[in-house]
C-alpha cells in the first residue's frame, strides 16, 4: 500500500511538474502579455533627441483677410518606436526612415462659416486642376487621355445645360476617378442674379449631375468667378464650397503652349489652383504643364484632396 501511495505521488509530482514547465501550452493557465524592453541602446537616443527637430505643430483653418476660407494642415509627430524599428534593420541612423503620426487641427474647414476658397493650404506642396466646361467637347476625350497617361486627377466644373447635352462625356470624366463640381445651369453672372435665381442655378444643375453619376457636387465654381455673398449662402446651404482659382492659364485666349507654359510656371506656388477650359491650347499643353509641375515637386489632385488637412 506504501508503495502504492509513492508511487502515485511520484507521478503527481511528476505532472505537476511538467504543467509548469510547459505553461505557454496550458489552456488553463492564462496568458500575460510580455513586458517590452525599453530600448536605451545608442540608435534609440538619437532618435529621440532627433525627433524634435522634425515634429511640426497643426495649424488650424482660417479666414483669411485676402485668402478667405483656407484649409488648416495636420501637424505631424516622430513616432520613435516604428522609426526605430525600421532603422534598426537599415544598422543606421537615417531620418528618410522616420516615421511620423499625423496629428489633426482644432479648427477645420468644415467648421468655419460659408466663405469663399482660393486655395489650399500655402505650405502644402500640392495643386490642383480646375477644369471649367461648358463648351469643348471635341477636346475632351484627349484631355482625359492625358490625364490618365500621367496618373492625375482634375476636377471637372461642369455646367447644367452642357451635362444635359453630353451625358456620355460626363460618365467618361466620373468612370475615371475625376471629381466632379457644379458650374451653375447656363454660365450666367451670378453676381446679378436674384435670390431666386441663384438657388436655382445651382439645384437644377445639382439635380442633373447627380441623375447621372448617382452623387451630389460638393463644390461650385461660379462662372467667369462672378459671385457675391448670397451665392455663397446658397451653396453653403446646398452643402458645397464656392471654389475660385489662383492661376488662370487663360486659355480661352488660344495662347501658344509656351505662352501658356510660362503663365503657370510664373505663378505657381504650393496650395493653387490652376483654372483651364476643354480648349485645343489645354489639349496640347496639358501634358507640359503636368510636367513641369511634377518637376517642381508638386503633387497634383482634386480640389477635395487639396483641401484635406492631410499633409
Amino acid at each position: 500500500m506504501l508503495k502504492k501511495q509513492n508511487m502515485l505521488y511520484i507521478s503527481l509530482s511528476t505532472l505537476v511538474l511538467l504543467m509548469v514547465m510547459t505553461s505557454h501550452m496550458n489552456p488553463y493557465i492564462k496568458k500575460v502579455d510580455s513586458i517590452p524592453v525599453v530600448k536605451k541602446d545608442t540608435l534609440y537616443k538619437e532618435i529621440k533627441r532627433k525627433a524634435t527637430k522634425y515634429n511640426e505643430a497643426p495649424k488650424n483653418a482660417v479666414i483669411d483677410r485676402v485668402w478667405k476660407k483656407t484649409p488648416g494642415r495636420n501637424g505631424r509627430k516622430v513616432n520613435v518606436e516604428e522609426s526605430y524599428q525600421k532603422m534598426k534593420q537599415h544598422g543606421a541612423y537615417d531620418d528618410t526612415l522616420l516615421v511620423f503620426d499625423e496629428q489633426a487641427p482644432e479648427i477645420t474647414l468644415d467648421s468655419l462659416p460659408a466663405a469663399p476658397i482660393y486655395r489650399g493650404h500655402p505650405d502644402k506642396m500640392m495643386v490642383a486642376l480646375m477644369i471649367n466646361v461648358s463648351w469643348g467637347e471635341e477636346h475632351i476625350p484627349n484631355i482625359l487621355e492625358t490625364l490618365k497617361k500621367e496618373n492625375v486627377k482634375a476636377t471637372f466644373f461642369i455646367e447644367g445645360k452642357w451635362a444635359n447635352k453630353h451625358k456620355d462625356l460626363v460618365e467618361m470624366i466620373h468612370e475615371q476617378n475625376h471629381l466632379i463640381g457644379n458650374h451653375a445651369y447656363d454660365h450666367p453672372d451670378m453676381n446679378q442674379l436674384s435670390d431666386a435665381e441663384i438657388k436655382e442655378q445651382l439645384v437644377v444643375t445639382n439635380d442633373i449631375l447627380e441623375a447621372i453619376i448617382d452623387k451630389s457636387p460638393r463644390y461650385f465654381a461660379p462662372p467667369s468667378g462672378s459671385f457675391n455673398d448670397t451665392v455663397v449662402h446658397h451653396a453653403d446651404q446646398l452643402n458645397m464650397e464656392t471654389l475660385l482659382w489662383t492661376v488662370d492659364t487663360i486659355d480661352w485666349q488660344d495662347p501658344s503652349v509656351s505662352v501658356m507654359m510660362k503663365r503657370v510656371n510664373d505663378n505657381i506656388h504650393p496650395g493653387a489652383t490652376i483654372l483651364m477650359h476643354p480648349t485645343e491650347s489645354v489639349r496640347d499643353g496639358l501634358e507640359d504643364i503636368i510636367s513641369s509641375l511634377k518637376e517642381s515637386n508638386y503633387k497634383i489632385g482634386t480640389v477635395e484632396t487639396l483641401l484635406d488637412e492631410k499633409r
